[in-house]
């Protein structure tokens, strides 16, 4: 298991993380805390699902959502960097997509998701479009989101 993984690795280095979710409504939150143990790195999740919770929590600008829309790499990175700054943490992971069925579009078709990751030395937003039903692409985002942090917070160890 992933959330498995990335627990320890949190745990050796001393490192807290927090999420920000919109498509993936807490799932991510939920599969780091079936970990037992994970209060020790696991400092919390902020589901913000509408536009209002993101501006007012996590403080994503409103031109970002006018310009951008709530489904795009600015948002992710706005929301990757307010729930950073609001928890604290050394890592933090953010989701914004369509999980569908419905909502996409052309420019933006069902499964388009965008993962915010940031640790200490980095931060990037990942585009991915990814294919199944809606409860299949939340659990892919999810998957996807955690291997990414992992991924980020192993290339930390080569710095």
């Amino acid at each position: 298991m992933i959330e498995k993984v990335l627990g320890e690795i949190l745990r050796r280095r001393g490192w807290k993380i927090a999420v920000a979710e919109s498509c993936t409504g807490g799932l991510i939150a939920h599969r780091i805390t079936n970990v037992p143990g994970s209060s020790e790195y696991f400092l919390g999740g902020i589901v913000a699902y509408s536009n209002e919770a993101k501006t007012k929590i996590l403080g994503v600008s409103n031109e970002v959502l006018m310009r951008d829309g709530a489904v795009s790499s600015r948002c992710a990175e706005e929301m990757m960097v307010g729930v950073k700054n609001l928890f604290g943490s050394d890592v933090a992971i953010s989701t914004t997509g369509i999980a569908g069925p419905g909502g996409g579009s052309r420019e933006k078709p069902v499964g388009l998701v965008y993962i915010g990751i940031s640790t200490p030395y980095y931060h990037n937003v990942m585009r991915y479009v990814l294919s199944g039903s809606r409860e299949e692409i939340k659990e892919k985002i999810a998957t996807r989101a955690m291997q990414d942090a992992l991924e980020y917070i192993k290339m930390e160890s080569e710095k």
